[in-house]
């Protein structure tokens, strides 16, 4: 079996598809994407795909090894992006090829069903009680908010009383029925992380997650003093060199590679298990589309301490396309009583309605996030 072609659709909300084809008919898919980078990700899969074509599919790991190891100059979130999309094909493929699930050939399942999590709010919270409380009707048993808006280095408390405001009024409407994470969203700089953390911690949070940016992990060291809540990280790093020293210096409870950012599920997988040796939990990062998540859950499946999913049915950011928009089953993706059941089907488990993509592409989105300043006009993280 031969790699033949790679076709990318570029479509709305903000996700990049590709289909890798083989010459004996079998297909797969992946998102190979970095949210308001997506053509150069597209161009970066491009450069890769000169390289893979008419080579056999099923030499997963030597084909990463290639895409990584090749280049002089290495990583970074668009190269990784780009390796992790092609590797989501290729496993697609493979699971095609041998009619198995993708966990099947990484082990088998070690879980019967999956728990997942659901977004409120957005980046300017809002109405979060009435939120919270329509996600707890719909079966969710966990959901994520954005803590705050623009912070400075050094803020007013003022800003910070209004993030607790906001998660009592969950804790006042459903007490503890609903588990709460926060997400921090690398906003806050160190001196502001270490009041917030001590202040939501007598919330008793299902976790805080990027409490600083992943640059600046070194402050975790400090900021955990201030608080017992777990704290996650992650998203922006994006090889398991990145996580390395992160786990080494044992201030992390929860890890959330990306898997069409950290290449794909050959890597996080490897991730996973360095985090498991450290008694560090994983909660994949998945704000993205549907091939996404489906890798995801077959990483989940088959990592014991994989303990929730972030899924993005919703989500704020979903604005001309939803999760469900491009997939011929919408039902693999039901959740009841706040899990989903682990997917049964072939490869990742999804199947692409691609003339839905054809038709969404003609519309390809140039999204970007805002940029946002502080009050005297510095810029102000996102």
């Amino acid at each position: 079996m031969k790699i033949t072609k790679f076709t990318l659709y570029k479509v709305p909300p903000r996700w990049l598809f590709l289909k890798i084809d083989t010459d004996e008919g079998i297909s797969g898919w992946g998102e190979p994407v970095v949210e308001g980078r997506a053509d150069a990700v597209r161009t970066a899969v491009h450069e890769f795909e000169k390289y893979l074509i008419g080579k056999d599919p099923l030499r997963i790991e030597d084909h990463w090894q290639v895409m990584y190891r090749a280049g002089f100059y290495r990583g970074g979130p668009e190269t990784m992006s780009a390796i992790a999309g092609i590797d989501q094909a290729l496993w697609d493929i493979k699971g095609r090829y041998y009619n198995a699930p993708v966990y099947e050939l990484l082990g088998g399942a070690c879980r019967d069903k999956l728990r997942v999590y659901r977004w409120i709010g957005g980046d300017r919270p809002s109405d979060i009680r009435e939120a919270a409380l329509e996600a707890y009707g719909q079966g969710y048993t966990a959901i994520k908010m954005n803590a705050t808006e623009e912070l400075h280095y050094i803020d007013n408390f003022q800003k910070i009383q209004a993030v607790c405001d906001r998660v009592a009024a969950i804790r006042d409407a459903l007490g503890y029925k609903l588990d709460i994470a926060v997400d921090f969203h690398g906003r806050v700089h160190k001196p502001m992380a270490k009041v917030l953390a001590k202040e939501l911690d007598q919330f008793h949070l299902m976790f805080i997650e990027e409490p600083v940016l992943s640059q600046n992990n070194e402050a975790l060291r400090e900021i955990a003093r201030y608080t017992s809540t777990p704290i996650a990280t992650g998203e922006r790093m994006f090889t398991r060199w990145d996580f390395k020293n992160l786990l080494e210096d044992g201030y992390v409870d929860i890890i959330q590679p990306d898997l069409s950012h950290a290449g794909g599920i050959s890597e996080c997988k490897k991730i996973a298990a360095m985090a498991e040796a450290y008694d560090v939990a994983v909660a994949p990062h998945c704000p993205l589309g549907p091939v996404a998540l489906g890798a995801c859950i077959q990483l989940d499946t088959c990592t014991p301490n994989a303990f929730i999913q972030e899924q993005s049915l919703g989500i704020h950011y979903n604005k001309g396309g939803d999760l469900l928009d491009y997939i011929k089953d919408p039902s693999i993706y039901q959740y009841k009583d706040g899990y989903i059941d682990i997917m049964r089907g072939p490869g990742l488990g999804v199947e692409v309605n691609e003339d839905a993509l054809i038709m969404a592409s003609q519309k390809a989105h140039d999204w970007k996030n805002p940029i946002w300043r502080n009050e005297d006009g510095t810029v102000a993280e996102w």
